[in-house]
C-alpha cells in the first residue's frame, strides 16, 4: 500500500490535487497553515500510489511513498 506525505508549509492551496486524486483521499484542512492558507492532508489508507497528486501539484508538497 502507498502512502502521501503533504508537507503542509509549501501548500499553497490550489486544491488542484483533490480534485484529482481518483479515490478522493486528498482533503482541505480546517486549520489554517504558515502562509494563512487551509492546506491539505491525506485522508485514509486505500492510496493506490498513482501518483496524480504528486505531479499535479506545482509546489511539489505532495510525495508518495511506495
Amino acid at each position: 500500500m502507498a502512502k502521501i506525505k503533504v508537507n503542509k508549509s509549501r501548500c499553497k492551496g490550489c486544491y488542484l490535487c483533490v480534485v484529482n486524486c481518483p479515490n478522493g483521499l486528498i482533503k482541505i484542512d480546517k486549520d489554517l497553515n504558515i502562509k494563512g492558507i487551509k492546506a491539505v492532508y491525506y485522508s485514509g489508507t486505500r492510496c493506490t500510489g498513482c501518483g496524480m497528486c504528486a505531479l499535479i501539484c506545482p509546489d511539489g508538497a505532495i510525495k508518495v511513498i511506495k
